[in-house]
């Protein structure tokens, strides 16, 4: 058992599973997902944000891991940390250029079973900046919500370094070290409703 489904036994009640097979094709609710970031500021706490406009679709296989996708795009200009001056700064030229860069798009090359598991392997463009990226998601079960709708969760998550896709502003610390992490976890909180 993962982080996260150790996390989610203590905190929430038990998953569903509404479906033994979750083959199929999916697109994501992004009214009940998040894509979440966080990273450490100052070396001294960690600051946690969100994009809040994004879309994205799968094609599962369970019998055949090896033929499931994964598409996913994130408008860029919806980051959003709480903070309207530190949100302005990271759209800003220094970090994301949004109004260059509006979009962040993942697309998998390579998906396979851990187990339970599924990790998923695509490149991640960014910033103008296409390099690859694996993450591992946890299923977190399967239902049939009030309105007939086949859903399935994942929860998933990586460390990139943003330096490797030119996202590279900081300022140093009179004590040592920077101001904002090089490191940056990326966060993935994933409802998906099978295609009728």
């Amino acid at each position: 058992m993962s982080f996260f489904n150790r996390q989610a036994a203590e905190q929430f009640d038990a998953p569903t599973a509404a479906v033994e097979d979750i083959s199929g094709d999916y697109t994501i609710d992004p009214a009940h997902s998040r894509i979440g970031f966080s990273t450490r500021h100052a070396m001294v706490t960690t600051v946690r944000g969100h994009f809040s406009e994004f879309a994205g679709t799968a094609h599962v296989d369970s019998k055949n891991p090896a033929s499931s996708r994964v598409e996913l795009t994130i408008q860029t200009g919806s980051i959003d940390t709480g903070v309207a001056d530190r949100d302005a700064h990271l759209k800003s030229a220094d970090f994301f250029n949004a109004d260059e860069n509006k979009e962040i798009a993942f697309s998998s090359t390579a998906v396979e079973r851990d187990g339970e598991d599924w990790v998923i392997t695509g490149d991640l463009t960014l910033n103008g900046v296409t390099k690859p990226v694996t993450v591992t998601f946890e299923p977190t079960g399967s239902a049939r919500d009030p309105y007939g709708n086949i859903r399935i969760g994942f929860e998933g998550g990586t460390t990139i370094n943003r330096k490797d896709w030119g996202v590279s502003w900081n300022a140093a610390l009179e004590t040592g070290g920077v101001l904002v992490s090089e490191k940056v976890k990326l966060e993935f909180d994933i409802s998906a409703i099978r295609n009728a």
